[in-house]
Formats: C-alpha cells, sequence, structure tokens
C-alpha cells in the first residue's frame, strides 16, 4: 500500500515537467519572434477590417482632465486595410520605432552596463555576494531585488535578469533558472513595491479622478496600498525563491556549458584577487562619488532635478523621468572606477570598446524592437484593445454577485487582457472609470479595488509575448541554450505565474475579510 502511494506521489511530481516539456517543444516550434509579430500584424490587419465591416464599436465614459468630469466617448473598430489605414501604415515606420520607449532604455542601459560587465565589476560584485552570503538565501535576494527593482523602471529588465543568470552560474546552478527567477521577480512583480515609485503616483491620479465621479470630497493617497504592497512583496519573493528551487530547477538539471551558444566568461567563484579587492574599493569610492553628486542634485529644496513647480522629487519629476540616466551614469562610474583599480581598464578606449561591444551585441534585439513597435502601433489604431476591455468590464460590471466576487472577477478579467495589452497606465484608464465608481458605491474602499488591480495586472507579463521585453528574455536565455526560444520562456515561467497568481489572489482575500487597512 505504501508502495503504491509512494508511486502514485512520483508520478505526480513527474506530470507537471512532463506538461512543461510539451509546452517548450511546441513553443520552440514556433516561427523566429520576427515572424511571429509579422503574422501577428497580418492577423490584426484581417481582424481590424472585418471587425469595422460589423462597424463593431463600445461606449464607455472617461474623465476630462481639463474639466474633471466625465464625458461618453465611442471608440469603434479601425480598418488598417481601408485607404486611411494604409495611410497610417505607410506613414508610421519611422515615428513607431523612434517613440518605441524600451530601445531608447536598452541602449543607454547597455551604455553602463556595458562597461561595468567588461571590466569585470559585475562578476566580482556577484561573487563577493555569493561568498558573503549563505548558499541558501541567493535565490531570495535575487528575487526580493528583482521585484525592488521596478522603482527603476524597467532598468530591472535589463540589468537584473542577466545578473541572476550570472550569480546563478558562479556557483554552480542552472543559469536559466537565474534568468527566469529574475524575470519572474522584475515583471510578474512590478506592479507592487516597498517603495513609492513613479506608476504608483500615476495609478492613484487616475483612481481619484474615478472616485471624484460619485464622491468629489473622497480621494485616496499615493501610499493607499503601501502595507499591502510591502506584505506583497515579502510573500512574492518566497513564492518565487521556492519556485525556482523546489519545480525549476529540478526540471532543468545540471548545466552544461556546451549548450550555451558561444564560449561564456569565466565565472569562477573563489576568493577575490588582491586586485579585484582593489577594484571594488575604487568601485565603492566611485559609488559614494555619483551619489554625492545625485544627491546635491536632488536634496536640497532648489535641486535642479526636482519638480520646478511643485518642488516634489517623486512623481513626474526631473529625476524620476530620467532614472535610466541615473542608472547608466552609476554602472558607467563604478565600471571606470573599478577597472582603473583592478586593471583591466587602462586606457580611454579600452572604455569606448567596451561599450560598443555592447550596444554592436544588442542588434539581432534592435531588430525584433522595429516589428514590435509596428505591432503595437496598429494594434492600438485598429481600437482592438479597447473594444476588449470595455466588454469585458461591462460583462463583469453587469454581474448580480457581491463585492468580494466583483473584486475577484476585476482580477481575472485584468489578468486576462494583460495577454494582449500590456502597458498597465492605459488598461486602469479604461478599467478605473467603471469600476471604482461602481465599488464607491457598494462602500468599497478605492485602495482595495487598486490593489485587485494591482493583483490581475503583475503575474500574466512574463508569458506574454506581447511584453516588449519578452523577446530580450528569449535572446538572455539563447546565450546559455543556442536551442532555447519562445516556448523555452513560457515553459520556464509558467509555474510563477501560477503560483504567485493562487497565492497573491489567497493574500488579497485574506486582507479584504480581515478587514485590515491597505495603506497609510
Amino acid at each position: 500500500m505504501r508502495r503504491a502511494t509512494e508511486t502514485r506521489t512520483e508520478t505526480a511530481k513527474a506530470a507537471a515537467p512532463a506538461v512543461l516539456d510539451v509546452i517548450e517543444r511546441i513553443g520552440n516550434g514556433v516561427p523566429h519572434p520576427v515572424l511571429i509579430f509579422l503574422i501577428l500584424i497580418a492577423a490584426t490587419a484581417i481582424a481590424s477590417h472585418l471587425l469595422y465591416l460589423l462597424d463593431a464599436g463600445v461606449s464607455f465614459q472617461v474623465i476630462n482632465p481639463a474639466t474633471q468630469g466625465t464625458e461618453t466617448v465611442t471608440a469603434r473598430a479601425n480598418s488598417l486595410l481601408t485607404a486611411e489605414g494604409i495611410r497610417h501604415v505607410y506613414t508610421r515606420l519611422v515615428p513607431n520605432f523612434m517613440g518605441f520607449s524600451a530601445v531608447g532604455l536598452l541602449i543607454v542601459a547597455m551604455i553602463g552596463v556595458g562597461v561595468a560587465e567588461e571590466s569585470g565589476l559585475v562578476n566580482a560584485c556577484i561573487r563577493k555576494l555569493v561568498a558573503a552570503s549563505p548558499r541558501w538565501t541567493l535565490s531570495y535576494i535575487l528575487a526580493f531585488v528583482g521585484i525592488l527593482s521596478s522603482v527603476a523602471s524597467d532598468a530591472g529588465y535589463l540589468i537584473l535578469i542577466p545578473l541572476a543568470g550570472t550569480a546563478l552560474i558562479s556557483v554552480g546552478r542552472h543559469p536559466l533558472a537565474g534568468l527566469a527567477l529574475g524575470f519572474a521577480g522584475v515583471a510578474s512583480a512590478f506592479s507592487v513595491n516597498m517603495l513609492i515609485k513613479p506608476l504608483d503616483a500615476v495609478l492613484t491620479e487616475l483612481t481619484n479622478d474615478a472616485i471624484h465621479i460619485v464622491n468629489p470630497s473622497l480621494s485616496i493617497e499615493v501610499t493607499a496600498n503601501l502595507w499591502f504592497s510591502i506584505v506583497s512583496v515579502v510573500v512574492l519573493t518566497i513564492v518565487i525563491a521556492l519556485t525556482t528551487e523546489r519545480i525549476i530547477e529540478p526540471r532543468l538539471g545540471p548545466y552544461r556549458e556546451d549548450q550555451a551558444s558561444a564560449a561564456l566568461a569565466p565565472h569562477e567563484s573563489g576568493q577575490l584577487s588582491d586586485r579585484e579587492t582593489r577594484g571594488l574599493r575604487y568601485a565603492a569610492a566611485g559609488l559614494a562619488s555619483i551619489t554625492l553628486v545625485f544627491c546635491l542634485l536632488t536634496l536640497p529644496p532648489w535641486a535642479p532635478l526636482r519638480d520646478p513647480a511643485t518642488g516634489a522629487l517623486v512623481g513626474n519629476s526631473p529625476f524620476m523621468n530620467g532614472l535610466i540616466g541615473v542608472v547608466m551614469t552609476l554602472f558607467l562610474v563604478t565600471g571606470i572606477a573599478y577597472g582603473i583599480g583592478a586593471g583591466t581598464i587602462r586606457h580611454a578606449t579600452d572604455v569606448i570598446d567596451a561599450m560598443t561591444k555592447a550596444v554592436s551585441g544588442m542588434g539581432g534585439t534592435i531588430l525584433l524592437f522595429v516589428v514590435i513597435s509596428q505591432f503595437v502601433d496598429y494594434f492600438t489604431y485598429s481600437n482592438i484593445p479597447t473594444l476588449l476591455a470595455v466588454r469585458l468590464a461591462d460583462t463583469l460590471k453587469d454581474a448580480s454577485v457581491g463585492p468580494l466576487w466583483l473584486l475577484l472577477g476585476l482580477v481575472l478579467v485584468v489578468a486576462i487582457l494583460d495577454l494582449v495589452f500590456t502597458p498597465a497606465i492605459a488598461t486602469w484608464a479604461i478599467f478605473a472609470p467603471v469600476f471604482v465608481p461602481l465599488f464607491v458605491q457598494f462602500a468599497v474602499d478605492p485602495a482595495a479595488v487598486l490593489a485587485a488591480y494591482r493583483v490581475g495586472d503583475g503575474p500574466m507579463n512574463s508569458i506574454t509575448p506581447l511584453n516588449p521585453y519578452f523577446a530580450l528574455v528569449v535572446g538572455f536565455a539563447q546565450k546559455y541554450d543556442r536551442h532555447a526560444g519562445v516556448g523555452t520562456v513560457i515553459a520556464l515561467m509558467l509555474p510563477y505565474v501560477f503560483w504567485m497568481s493562487v497565492l497573491w489572489i489567497l493574500l488579497f482575500i485574506a486582507w479584504y475579510l480581515s478587514g485590515l487597512r491597505w495603506g497609510v
């Protein structure tokens, strides 16, 4: 009897990896991501014309920023195959690419990261971290830092994800598990943080505008979800780390470097040499110097990087709007300082060569971004995302259920929509005027509605190819496994999405039922 029970248990344990293997094979059997998005563009064009012929449209309320009043707007499907649609496609090729912010963020960040990596700073810091931390804490540290990286907007995608892969391979663990861990922290938990970030200010402003539709005297603060966010960070850190160690790494098995697409850089994890230690001291001095400079530029009331009208440092301020420049400068200065101290940088041309190498290695990614930028624009122009969002919102709003079930319905709708429409601000701009007034009339705290939106908007970010950085993660994976593809990444991320969604929803339910304050 006991043997039969153990056999069933082992079979159950093997079932999930087997399903993920099938998903990976199917996913990797699809065409190159560039071809996928070209196919999606063609499908969008056909779908947009069919909806146009059917005169598909929806009406919904929006808030006029000038009057703070509500207006009824009607959105109809726009065809990409009419004369006007063809003109749009023809004239938007370059503007679409130039306006795709992921390109600029990627190039600017990699200028600094490239110098830090080529000088040896990244490798030395990881080895120092590994040496100073108990082995069991590494997954938790990387997951925690990945979640907090959202305070620097999209910089975590460019820095933390590849760093997590390097960190795990340096201790003999599978680098793809590191990439998956980093991607889960950066993308699937993007909507929460222990710190207030620019996204919070925008979501709060949209929420307050929606509240004022029915109650002009009621508002929430930017910290309205702070307590829930802090606890969510702790819970999600544990979930991500355990998923990595209990599901992802056992499925991947031991890593063989002959799987890599090219020879990997040495990743020894022993004690640092005297030159490396001296380099870290120089880097620390560089970090202190650049931190002092930015403190002078931000902390005094007259600081030039504060909002010139309000004096605010967070929110819509020059400092927050240019935060990727801070990240680039920190890596650049500390990388150069480390290189001088360790002797890996001897001439100015060494720095230029490191920058050039970092940027030149992004040729394939930039090509992909050209195609993605066109798809995003055409998809938005067609109004298909708006039609989907409003139809789903109306269906949920008309459901005769209690407030908690309605909140859970909002979580589900947001999660489904997130697969095809990823911008967090744009989605909430559509949902907030529909749901927030409804819940206010049910005497539900608007902070709970915003918290529900955060739960729904997070996990799916790591499995939708429409995430602008999904293709970048595929590229990172191919560095360590030349056979990796879209299916590899989706199969890696599905366990994170499942467990993060389930446990985060349970946390939300427990929080709501216990009546705890959502924030300050």
